[in-house]
């Protein structure tokens, strides 16, 4: 899900963990009552909260219950302003499909990060490019934390315009082949 956002102008870094629950240290393996999720920073300047809260939507169907606490869909929010938008934006979604929406929209109260190779899953899946990225960041933690590495994330993933990834492509750090290897793969991914 961290590639549908990383691509968007103005989000700075996406991190996939996990959140909403009291178990204390969830991993994958053992991730007690907490949901896997989405950590994003952004500059409000470049977007909005209500931008986020679009692709939140239009990335999946609120309306079937997960089937685990592992995917359940929930926003949480980290102020009344958020907490009012999402709200809003849910009945909007409410009255667009006529049916019953499943998402939690909830206080956020700590965040906890996946482990290493959950990060970034679609660049994961270029290892030339992300060999040309661990060649500019070395620790795992930089990585994760790379503005150029959610962006690359979310093109790779087949989100974002072909516009965009040519205005940002020299921004990105890639090599001459590293670049042509991203505009192949991005150009042959499916968008969402």
């Amino acid at each position: 899900p961290d590639s549908r956002f990383g691509s968007l102008p103005g989000v700075v870094r996406t991190r996939v963990g996990y959140s909403g629950g009291t178990s204390p240290g969830p991993t994958y393996r053992s991730l007690g009552d907490h949901s896997e999720t989405i950590q994003i920073d952004y500059d409000p300047e470049e977007v909005s909260y209500e931008e986020l809260l679009e692709v939140f939507w239009d990335s999946h169907n609120p309306t079937i219950p997960a089937w685990s606490r592992q995917y359940a869909s929930i926003i949480f929010y980290h102020n009344d302003e958020q907490e009012k938008l999402a709200t809003e934006t849910r009945d909007q979604e409410v009255a667009r499909l006529g049916k019953s929406i499943h998402t939690e929209i909830v206080p956020f109260s700590r965040f906890y990060m996946a482990e290493d190779y959950h990060q970034k899953y679609r660049l994961r899946q270029a290892p030339e490019l992300m060999e040309e990225l661990r060649a500019i960041y070395a620790d795992e933690g930089d990585l994760v934390n790379s503005t150029a590495a959610a962006r690359l994330n979310g093109y790779i993933g087949g989100n974002g315009t072909s516009e965009t990834l040519q205005s940002e492509l020299d921004l990105l750090g890639l090599s001459e082949y590293g670049s042509n290897r991203l505009l192949e793969i991005a150009s042959t991914c499916e968008g969402p």
